[in-house]
This record gives C-alpha cells, sequence and structure tokens, in this order.
C-alpha cells in the first residue's frame, strides 16, 4: 500500500524529490520502494533521467487503474464507518400492524428522523410466523403482543397498553363507560387471520374458561379497516388496545373492560446473533421510548 501512494505522488509530482517531501519521507526510501514495484510488476513505470521524471505509457495505465482502486477503496471505508455508525443500511421489521400515530407509528417515524440513511423494511404478521423469520434472519426485530420467553431469541419488553372492545355506535353496550368480560359472553367475536388475531383468539377463550361458554369466535382474513368497517356495519366485536384506536374509526366506539386483570405487552424479539449497530440503536431508542405501564384513564 505504502509504494502505492508513493507511486501516486510521483505521478502527480513527476520528481521523486518533490513527491518525497509532500510525503514527509527520504526521497532515497520512494526511489527504492517504486523500483521494488517496478521489479514486482514486471514493467517500467518511470522514465528517470537528468531533466526529471515522466510515466511510461504503462506506468500511465497503471497509475490510472491505481486511482479507480483507491476511490473504491475510499468508498468502502467511508460507507463501512457509516454503517457502524448507524448512518447507513437496512432493518428488517416485523410488526403485528401499523396504525398511523400508535406508539410503533411514532418509534419508527423517530427512528428514521435520527437515522435517514436507514431503510426500513416493514412485513406485518403473526407472533409465529414472525419468530421463525426472526430465526432464518429475514428479519432483525419483530414487535409483538405478549412478553416472550424464547430459548434461542432475544425479547425485551417495550411497552403495555390497555385492553379495549370494539363495539357498533348502536350497540345497547355502546352507552356504558366500560364493559365486564361477563357482558360480552354472548356476543359474536371478529378477528383477524394475520397480525394479533391469533392471540385475540386465545385471550378470548382464556378468559371464558371455566365461566361460562366460549362465545362465537369467527375469523376473517381482513386488515384492520375492513375489521373496523364490518364492526361499524354491525357483523360483530372485537378487541383493540388503545394504542391502535387512533384514526378513523367511525361509528365504532372503544369501551375498556373493567375486569381484565392485566395490561397488555408488546415485546421487542430478535436473535442474539444480530449484532447490526442499525438494529441496536433502534432497540435503545424503542425502550427510551416505551412505556412501561399503560396510559391512565383520562374518562
Amino acid at each position: 500500500m505504502v509504494a502505492l501512494i508513493q507511486t501516486l505522488a510521483v505521478a502527480e509530482y513527476l520528481s521523486f524529490h518533490r513527491a518525497a517531501l509532500a510525503l514527509g519521507t527520504s526521497q532515497s526510501s520512494v526511489s527504492a520502494r517504486i523500483k521494488a514495484l517496478e521489479t514486482d510488476l514486471g514493467i517500467v513505470l518511470f522514465d528517470r533521467n537528468t531533466r526529471g521524471v515522466r510515466m511510461t505509457e504503462a506506468g500511465r495505465r497503471f497509475v490510472d487503474q491505481v486511482n479507480d482502486a483507491m476511490g473504491i477503496l475510499d468508498r468502502a471505508i467511508k460507507t463501512a464507518g457509516m454503517h457502524a455508525r448507524s448512518e447507513q443500511g437496512d432493518i428488517r421489521i416485523g410488526v403485528h400492524a401499523l396504525t398511523a400515530g400508535c406508539f410503533l407509528d411514532l418509534l419508527l417515524e423517530r427512528f428514521h428522523d435520527k437515522h435517514p440513511g436507514i431503510r426500513l423494511h416493514i412485513t406485518e404478521g403473526t407472533a409465529r410466523d414472525a419468530q421463525f423469520m426472526v430465526r432464518e434472519g429475514r428479519l432483525d426485530v419483530a414487535f409483538m403482543a405478549g412478553a416472550h420467553e424464547i430459548s434461542d431469541l432475544n425479547s425485551r419488553v417495550i411497552w403495555r397498553d390497555r385492553l379495549m372492545v370494539a363495539l357498533p355506535l348502536k350497540h345497547p353496550l355502546a352507552e356504558l363507560s366500560n364493559v365486564e368480560w361477563r357482558q360480552l359472553a354472548d356476543e359474536t367475536f371478529l378477528i383477524r387471520h394475520h397480525g394479533t388475531g391469533p392471540q385475540v383468539h386465545d385471550l378470548i377463550v382464556l378468559r371464558s374458561a371455566g365461566k361460562w361458554p366460549v362465545p362465537t369466535i369467527l375469523r376473517r382474513k381482513v386488515g384492520r379497516e375492513a375489521l373496523l368497517a364490518m364492526i361499524a356495519a354491525g357483523h360483530g366485536i372485537s378487541l383493540f388496545v388503545e394504542d391502535s384506536t387512533v384514526g378513523n374509526t367511525a361509528n365504532v366506539i372503544f369501551l375498556p373492560i373493567s375486569d381484565e386483570p392485566e395490561t397488555i405487552p408488546f415485546s421487542a424479539v430478535w436473535s442474539p446473533r444480530n449484532r447490526d449497530p442499525a438494529l441496536l440503536s433502534l432497540l435503545t431508542l424503542a425502550t427510551k421510548m416505551g412505556r412501561p405501564h399503560p396510559k391512565p384513564d383520562s374518562r
């Protein structure tokens, strides 16, 4: 590498003496290194005479290629440095859902503001699918409902939120300030196949166990907006967390479940083998922004 740098200097100054001065070394050292390089290459890079130094045609071609290679190497070093400082790269993120104004939306918006060079790739799916994708390296991190203990993956609870029931505006219970689980026993629950659908199903079954028959639960291959439209039209009710009730919810009312014993935790799950600096920056920001307790009831 030193010989190449000295060769470029001699090509620029067309003088061993001035090249040595610019590099802060001796003329004899520059001359010896370039002579050794010419021997290794089997070509003459410079014609030396009493009037100075002139590049040979072979030397000109060699210097052009070295200049190109140095440019590529310089860009590679700068790119690597930016990546190490979380200034450039990609993060593949699995989410259960993404609603404008929700915690995840605010987290990703703030991360993008702080790290505009990091491209975010969002995949929506179930917690089960997300775990497989993290394990296989197809996702860097997944944000999912629940507190998870997975033997081969890291997990951290980032925030918690209150459980709410979504009812059509004309539902008999809609005039109440809150409801109890037993009041929902005869309802038809609509849940999604994707996102948190499977976990919502399990929660309904768990809260019914030993108390009353499990309510009717219908799975639908729809997104959040379509599910809300079905609720508004009176086809059934569903469960959401308070954070996801922001946005367009016309003709749907959300009520807290007063005897729900727990807030819903949401966790980040990632592979312990993934040491990507961008991922670590996202996890640090998520932890800093996280809400370990639900928002106080303002009703």
